[in-house]
């Protein structure tokens, strides 16, 4: 089935309303696409061309799943860090991590009463020491270009951790995080957040809310066993697509971390379609963003 050939009637969207709402620049638009398709290809067995650029390494840890690669694109003049997201059982194990911990990290001093998911920092870890360790490479090499850190479902909240990581190990370089399909309803998500307050406070401290980026696709719901009353809250800033077709004019910018009018504002749907289709791009099953 053509996941995004499928999504693109909106008779099939209650939620009217929002469609009156101002949507977001076309350039901003444009790099949530270009990071989406980032993000899918982490997906690949291998990504020789991250979206026609340069491969830098892909990396892979047997025990915990955690898959990735970082690229290099001289034209953007950025280096990307992208995350897999679920994709075996080892994966819904560590998703069933939910245990607050405290966060220990490359790069993060005293964290302060910053906690997050075990299993998520425990993904991170494993691959921790391999990417700080081309980052620094990369960095001598290319001071001015700037990290960005993305992934969808699982790979989301790890580029969280790790976006802050590379942030606290390089502190003058510029870090942007995008990801995708990691927060829904409180009750809900359509991945689990990532840590508590302190932690999404911590996040949106050393990035600033304005170089994060949270994507959330309408009613994207798969369901998780995390809800707010464990403790965890997500960060800025949510990028909320309300409605069909995939559009700038479609797409809401929230407020904050938990905005009563984003995402969380609609019903609870389940296990949903949206949650493998982002901004048009079906997740995981176009190889072509890897060439």
């Amino acid at each position: 089935m053509d996941m995004a050939n499928s999504l693109e009637s909106s008779d099939v969207w209650p939620w009217t309303r929002h469609g009156q709402r101002k949507g977001i620049p076309q350039g901003l638009y444009d790099d949530l696409v270009r990071y989406t398709k980032y993000s899918s290809g982490a997906y690949q067995i291998l990504c020789a061309r991250p979206m026609g650029n340069t491969l830098v390494t892909q990396f892979t840890d047997l025990i915990s799943s955690t898959h990735g690669y970082i690229a290099r694109d001289d034209t953007r003049k950025e280096i990307i860090i992208a995350f897999r997201g679920s994709q075996n059982v080892g994966h819904i194990l560590l998703d069933s991590e939910i245990i607050l911990i405290p966060l220990e990290a490359p790069g993060i001093g005293d964290a302060g009463d910053a906690r997050v998911h075990m299993g998520f920092l425990f993904a991170f870890s494993s691959v921790a020491s391999t990417v700080i360790s081309h980052m620094d490479s990369l960095l001598k090499e290319h001071p001015d270009y700037t990290v960005v850190c993305t992934g969808h479902s699982l790979g989301g909240s790890i580029a969280s951790i790790g976006a802050i990581s590379v942030k606290g190990s390089f502190p003058d370089a510029a870090i942007r995080l995008f990801t995708f399909g990691r927060d829904m309803h409180p009750q809900h998500s359509g991945q689990p957040r990532t840590g508590n307050k302190a932690f999404a406070t911590l996040v949106e401290t050393m990035l600033d809310p304005t170089n994060i980026f949270r994507a959330v696709h309408s009613f994207d719901g798969v369901p998780t066993m995390i809800p707010t009353k464990l403790g965890y809250h997500h960060h800025a800033t949510e990028y909320w697509q309300f409605t069909e077709p995939p559009s700038p004019e479609h797409v809401k910018e929230c407020t904050g971390g938990e905005d009563p009018d984003g995402s969380v504002s609609i019903p609870y749907m389940g296990i949903s379609l949206p949650h493998m289709v982002y901004f048009g791009q079906p997740i995981s099953q176009d190889p072509t963003v890897c060439l």
